[in-house]
């Protein structure tokens, strides 16, 4: 009878000693879900204020519906060129489309294509333009060239891979000029002279190549 009355003592004594140890353990935790209270908690103090809103911008929307042959997903660089190519002023005259088209000079000369891009001396440099209310380096080439019906790309490395290189002792004004880092590009003037776009705050213009970093490539013929 002892015997028992000791071993159900000591069966007690355990229990309430391992009841013990949990009860601390768990004591020494917040509630699994105490986090996700505080933040739930949190989020309605600043609705219930209104001091935090997002809010997405108009141009967003220019995204939606994005495409260029040579790339295969758009970049940022290429987002902001749509976009701000969508902020410039309203052409209402041809556009590249337009020329593809229906070209006002089907019989392709380089001399022809000097004429054509002096036309747009003093049209200003905006990224991503493609029309006379704004050029940028590869826009002005675009634009001149669709004139002659020769569909371009909107970039100098998808100009400088669709021509064919040639050295400088053939080249001849009307030619393309490509950087060898496929930052600009323009039309070749000859004489070590360039038609470009050159960037913000310029317009096209006549300019000596101010590098020997580039190269020449031929289109149309």
């Amino acid at each position: 009878m002892k015997s028992t009355l000791t071993n159900v003592a000591a069966l007690a004594l355990a229990t309430a000693f391992v009841a013990t140890f949990a009860l601390s353990g768990t004591s020494l935790q917040g509630p699994a879900n105490a986090q996700s209270s505080a933040s739930a908690e949190a989020m309605a103090q600043l609705r219930a204020t209104e001091s935090q809103t997002i809010s997405i911008s108009a141009t967003a929307d220019v995204a939606q519906d994005l495409s260029r042959d040579e790339f295969d997903a758009t970049s940022v660089a290429e987002l902001r060129r749509v976009q701000l190519a969508a902020a410039a002023p309203v052409w209402s005259g041809p556009t590249v489309g337009d020329f593809i088209a229906n070209p006002p000079y089907p019989n392709f000369s380089l001399d022809q294509v000097v004429q054509v891009g002096l036309q747009y001396q003093g049209v200003p440099y905006r990224w991503g333009g493609d029309t006379p209310a704004g050029f940028d380096c590869s826009g002005f080439v675009q634009y001149v060239y669709a004139q002659f019906g020769i569909s371009l790309p909107h970039s100098v490395r998808g100009q400088a891979a669709m021509g064919t290189p040639i050295s400088r002792a053939d080249a001849r004004a009307g030619d393309i000029v490509i950087f060898n880092d496929m930052s600009h590009n323009g039309i070749y003037m000859g004489g070590g002279q360039i038609l470009d776009a050159p960037y913000a705050g310029k317009s096209v213009t006549v300019r000596p190549l101010w590098t020997d970093a580039y190269y020449i490539v031929r289109l149309g013929i």
